[in-house]
């Protein structure tokens, strides 16, 4: 049985949008980041730690699999343009240090705070960083400094948290399967399972 797709849409004049980036333990885009430890360079090794944590938190055409509270199933996905928009919308209302932890949004991953932010975009010359998987045109990469102690000590170094979920109030658009990269996209997944 194929399961049906959405398209997960924003509007600027409403609430919608992204304004938390969670740390979890299994992102629903199944893309770990990357924990930058130990300042190292060709001859010495300090022991000062970057605590930086680098990784994509959208990316764009790719069906992440949801489940309903009565246990259906359905995929859903961000469109390069509409990604584009969550990220200015989301610079502009100032979410930058907006970090939680697994989505709890009273539990806040304080002291974590964006470094770096872009939009992968060949044509600007903005592709994925070295040492990272190619992502699609339009993804979200993001960077994070982390300051807080408990959660790079309990929850990064130990590799309890492997990466990044947006959350957010979003619009669902159903999505026709008559764009065939994506029916073979959905048939590989709907196999997998």
């Amino acid at each position: 049985m194929e399961l049906p797709l959405y398209e997960l849409l924003i509007n600027d004049e409403d609430e919608s949008g992204v304004d938390f980036i969670a740390l979890v333990d299994d992102p629903a885009i199944k893309k770990g980041w990357q924990a930058f430890s130990a300042v190292q360079s060709m001859t010495f090794k300090a022991d000062t730690e970057k605590r930086i944590i680098s990784g994509a938190a959208m990316i764009a055409d790719l069906p992440i699999l949801r489940r309903r509270k009565d246990g259906s199933e359905y995929y859903v996905m961000f469109k390069a343009d509409t990604i584009k928009s969550i990220v200015e919308k989301f610079f502009k209302n100032q979410y930058s240090n907006n970090f939680n932890i697994m989505h709890r949004k009273n539990i806040l991953a304080e002291g974590v705070y964006l470094i770096e932010s872009m939009l992968i975009d060949s044509q600007r010359g903005i592709k994925t960083p070295l040492g990272f998987d190619e992502l699609s045109e339009g993804s979200w990469f993001i960077s994070c400094k982390v300051d807080n102690d408990k959660v790079w000590e309990d929850y990064i170094k130990t590799g309890v948290f492997s990466g990044f979920s947006v959350e957010g109030e979003f619009t669902q658009k159903k999505v026709s399967h008559a764009n065939k990269q994506l029916d073979e996209i959905m048939s590989i997944l709907n196999s997998v399972k």
